[in-house]
């Protein structure tokens, strides 16, 4: 059976529409964040602060009096109806690889899509993550029908979506090994619009990172934002090791066209400069940043000409939302970023 006419009608969001809210996945001592958990924790109640104030905030815990005591102490009272708790056993907190993908149907409901993760292609234990979506789905919080796509490895943060049926996503991440072998490319394009009820699928070969696990996520290069514009991550040191493959990604992106034949509005994001922790170069980038109702939330790194030039960027791709600067310095040295540590869900 030809399966481009067996899609299901529908869409899946960007993620500038209105949100129900953002879910959290809080550290806890049996993770990675262990050495710096007081560090990582105050990351996230400022996240978590951030997001409050603007929609509902879900937190998944195996340790929720503890969380719960922890956010009404230190959350804006007036906000707190909004906050919702799961507990569950959880490996790490990389909600966005873990958490739901969402899609809307055409009569507007919406489905919560819940794919199989291994951890990168089996490079870190992930049984407790892969089953946090169905102890989120048995509490009733979410609106949505489910989904079980739990046979096909999807992280969150190897797709991106402009909301009118083109996703974009890597070749260095969906072919690589320990995810979707032995699918060929054509084959995991097929799954990608049957699922996300895609038209078209467009991918970048090019802006891995140096100390990315992820085998290069859309979501730390390349986003999408309104208007047909592409935001992405640019280098203009000639010494970087990066900067060869992120010129590659720059002169990709320029070909690339809109579902109307015409270029897309390229916005470059700067690097910043080489953020390390103990002797290891992290896979530090701005692009990472997460879109919430109002506001854009983007990583930093305490370097003031590099960050202020980002959030200018943002403000040109997002102009009628605050653009709110988060230190990442913290969060980047388990690899991942403010997106990565987040997934939204839709408003119905």
């Amino acid at each position: 059976m030809d399966a481009r006419h067996t899609y299901p009608s529908g869409r899946m969001p960007a993620e500038w529409e209105p949100q129900w809210g953002v879910q959290l996945t809080w550290p806890h001592g049996a993770t990675d964040w262990a050495p710096y958990l007081e560090d990582i924790t105050e990351t996230f109640v400022r996240l978590a602060d951030i997001i409050i104030r603007r929609e509902n905030l879900l937190v998944v815990t195996p340790h929720q009096e503890e969380v719960k005591a922890l956010l009404q102490a230190r959350l804006p009272e007036n906000c707190l109806g909004r906050l919702y708790l799961v507990a569950c056993p959880t490996d790490d907190t990389w909600a966005r690889d873990h958490g739901f993908l969402s899609v809307r149907d055409a009569d507007g409901s919406l489905r919560l899509l819940d794919f199989g993760f291994n951890g990168w292609g089996g490079k870190f234990g992930a049984a407790l993550d892969n089953a946090v979506n169905r102890h989120v789905f048995n509490a009733r919080i979410l609106d949505g029908a489910y989904e079980d796509y739990l046979d096909f490895i999807l992280e969150g943060g190897s797709v991106e979506s402009d909301g009118r049926g083109t996703v974009l996503t890597t070749s260095t991440c969906l072919m690589a090994p320990g995810r979707n072998q032995p699918l060929r490319q054509a084959e995991i394009e097929e799954r990608l619009k049957q699922y996300l009820r895609a038209h078209r699928v467009l991918w970048v070969d090019h802006g891995r990172l140096t100390g990315d696990d992820t085998d290069g996520h859309i979501d730390t290069i390349v986003r999408m934002a309104p208007e047909n514009t592409l935001v992405y991550v640019g280098c203009d040191d000639t010494e970087d090791e990066q900067y060869h493959d992120l010129q590659a990604l720059g002169e990709q992106l320029a070909t690339l066209r809109t579902t109307e034949g015409k270029p897309y509005r390229l916005l470059r994001l700067p690097m910043p400069a080489p953020v390390c922790y103990d002797g290891e170069r992290l896979p530090a980038t701005y692009a990472n940043y997460l879109v919430i109702n109002s506001a854009v939330i983007l990583p930093v790194y305490g370097q003031e000409t590099a960050d202020r030039q980002a959030a200018e960027i943002l403000e040109s791709a997002f102009p009628d939302r605050e653009i709110i600067p988060v230190d990442a310095r913290v969060i980047v040295r388990q690899h991942g970023s403010i997106h990565c540590l987040s997934m939204q869900y839709y408003a119905l």
